[in-house]
């Protein structure tokens, strides 16, 4: 038996995506709405029966893992390394803003992995930091005695940098995997014996 599959939760609605204001390390706050996100999907992914809830520390993701504690009776771990996109200068800056001083450069992160915001980290950087501690879960359960379900509650950019890098997809590839709404999650799992990550959900939600 082994780490079977991993479950990745972005946190709910904040005040920032209201605004339409870039997040990254910024710690953002869930709105109202974004709380009732988060309460609504916890008995949702409390159905994975996940042995593990580990969380980024930005404050918008740990408020929504506290409702999937609530629900599921597990206790919320913390590892910095589920934190988004380290965007540098964008740190609370709109897209119109940014492109008002820099014209292209959103595009140009959003295509290309490599590309780096001003003071910030690559989405190559991004996915070094983080599959590791999918790695390390997977050695951790490597004798479970039975298959393990684990559950991250992270951030928009990470988890699409965290699928890409666990499908091992070509960093060409990397800008097709899109975004993902607010309390949506995506699911990867593999068979028994099977090393390889197979994706089968992403951007899955309740819609509300």
């Amino acid at each position: 038996m082994s780490l079977r599959r991993v479950v990745l939760l972005r946190h709910g609605q904040t005040d920032h995506n209201v605004d339409g204001r870039m997040q990254g390390h910024v710690d953002s706050t869930l709105t109202a709405r974004g709380l009732g996100q988060a309460r609504a999907v916890a008995p949702e992914l409390a159905r994975f029966a996940p042995a593990r809830l580990i969380s980024s520390d930005l404050s918008r993701a740990a408020r929504t893992a506290a409702e999937v504690a609530a629900v599921t009776g597990l206790p919320v771990e913390y590892d910095v390394r589920l934190r988004e996109t380290d965007l540098g200068d964008w740190g609370g800056m709109s897209i119109v803003d940014i492109e008002r001083t820099t014209p292209g450069a959103i595009d140009a992160w959003r295509s290309d992995p490599t590309w780096r915001p001003p003071g910030g980290e690559t989405r190559v950087e991004v996915v070094a930091r983080s599959v590791p501690l999918v790695e390390e879960l997977d050695a951790e359960y490597a004798d479970a005695e039975a298959d393990v379900t684990v559950l991250l509650v992270a951030h928009s950019g990470v988890i699409a940098g965290m699928v890409s890098g666990l499908l091992d997809l070509p960093q060409t590839v990397w800008p097709a995997v899109g975004g993902m709404g607010n309390a949506h999650w995506a699911v990867l799992g593999r068979r028994p014996g099977k090393s390889m990550w197979r994706l089968t959900g992403y951007n899955v939600g309740l819609d509300r």
